[in-house]
């Protein structure tokens, strides 16, 4: 009885086990199907990004010239050198590290302040968050421009409030003349700028916080700050870490603002990478170095996400362990 059980059973489990060449046929379709989704955004990259960015490394290597059918050398690292060597350069980077270390906080800070009232039932926050996020969207051309006419020595609106208004001042400060003075109101400019960026992210953070943990922090007694400690950023942690990396990216990278209120003047003290780089590429011509600048400019934004990353990830797994 039990002999003839056997082949049915083994019939049966082998009619429902499905053949391994079609479920490995429809492995492969949907294999390629996801290649031929993928393919035209990769092409896209490759052509934009990836191959600028070999042809910019490639140029680095190079005394570059750019005239017609004229032959450039090549000269290996020799670029490098020069530009480690270079004050200018090494100021320039001094000049976008005190730009990072202005904005950033103050981005963060202000912009989830902003996100925290506005999140809450507030009169008219439709209103306001427009208003805070206008600034996001506007040029920069326009903004630094605009700038570069409040902080103006002779008809600025600044120094009219300073010496004639309040009398705070005895006389026009130069503002976009002096190397610190002029690095504040570019900085000004990169936080009244970013702050609606900031206020967004974080809303959109805010709006994931689970109002019943608020309800039930604020029923065993925890007031507004304790709340906001204990209940909100171990939510927003995350996020919090994502807009610290891409502030500071966004920090070194500084440059329309700096090209048009100072042009890195005076006598280049307040030169940044990025105006540095335009400089001796497109006044100068002089290809070979500027690619080189922008290459150890990619280095250290590298460097500083990296790190940022892995204090993050440390401060998750400890957070996790605890």
């Amino acid at each position: 009885m039990v002999s003839d059980l056997r082949p049915a059973t083994a019939e049966s489990a082998a009619a429902t086990t499905p053949a391994p060449g079609p479920a490995r046929a429809r492995r492969h379709h949907g294999a390629v199907a996801g290649y031929a989704f993928v393919l035209p955004g990769f092409i896209l990259y490759a052509v934009i990004i990836l191959y600028p960015a070999v042809r910019t490394f490639l140029m680095s290597l190079q005394d570059f010239n750019i005239a017609p059918g004229a032959v450039s050398t090549f000269i290996g690292l020799d670029n490098y050198v020069r530009a480690i060597q270079d004050p200018v350069l090494q100021q320039s980077f001094v000049n976008a590290a005190f730009y990072m270390v202005a904005t950033v906080p103050a981005q963060i800070v202000l912009g989830l302040f902003v996100a925290v009232l506005l999140d809450s039932r507030l009169p008219g926050r439709t209103v306001y968050r427009v208003l805070f996020y206008v600034p996001v969207i506007t040029s920069w051309v326009v903004v630094s421009l605009l700038f570069q006419y409040l902080f103006s020595t002779d008809r600025g609106v600044i120094n009219w409030f300073l010496v004639d208004v309040t009398h705070l001042a005895a006389e026009n400060v130069n503002w976009l003349g002096e190397r610190w003075s002029a690095m504040i109101a570019i900085s000004l400019l990169g936080i009244w700028k970013g702050i609606g960026w900031s206020m967004l992210i974080f809303l959109a953070a805010l709006s994931g916080v689970p109002r019943e943990l608020h309800e039930a922090a604020a029923l065993d007694g925890a007031g507004v700050f304790r709340r906001f400690r204990y209940v909100t950023m171990p939510f927003i942690r995350g996020t919090l870490s994502v807009v610290i990396i891409l502030l500071v990216i966004g920090g070194f990278n500084v440059f329309t603002s700096v090209l048009l209120m100072t042009d890195g003047g005076p006598q280049d003290q307040t030169q940044v990478p990025l105006t540095y780089m335009y400089k001796q590429a497109f006044t100068f011509l002089d290809f070979g170095y500027g690619s080189s600048i922008s290459f150890l400019l990619t280095l250290v934004v590298l460097a500083f996400a990296g790190l940022q990353y892995w204090l993050t990830a440390r401060k998750g797994q400890e957070g996790t362990t605890s």
